[in-house]
């Protein structure tokens, strides 16, 4: 029985550190034309707060995209129980 309960908390253990979770938000949305160009900025942190130097900003995605005119921004979210934590920035426009 016990052997059993092992097995099965180290599935359930493993199921949860498998799983993830991304959430896309919009931030901003301007008058300019959508355009093609998409710029994107990311950084990915690590229990929440160690980020090291990285640059989600939108300034960044802009000039990633070559971007001049941004029309939206959605900053997009994902998480692996919190322990690694990914924001990415998105912005279109032309």
């Amino acid at each position: 029985m016990l052997k059993k309960f092992k097995k099965i908390a180290a599935l359930l253990g493993l199921a949860a550190l498998l799983s993830s979770c991304a959430l896309t938000l919009p931030v901003n949305a301007t008058s300019n034309p959508v355009g093609q160009k998409v710029g994107v900025s990311k950084a990915t942190g690590y229990l929440g707060v160690l980020f090291f130097d990285q640059d989600a900003s939108i300034q960044t995605a802009a000039k990633n995209g070559g971007i001049k005119k941004i029309a939206t921004v959605d900053i997009k979210k994902t998480s692996v129980l919190n322990i690694i934590v990914t924001y990415e920035t998105i912005v279109t426009g032309e």
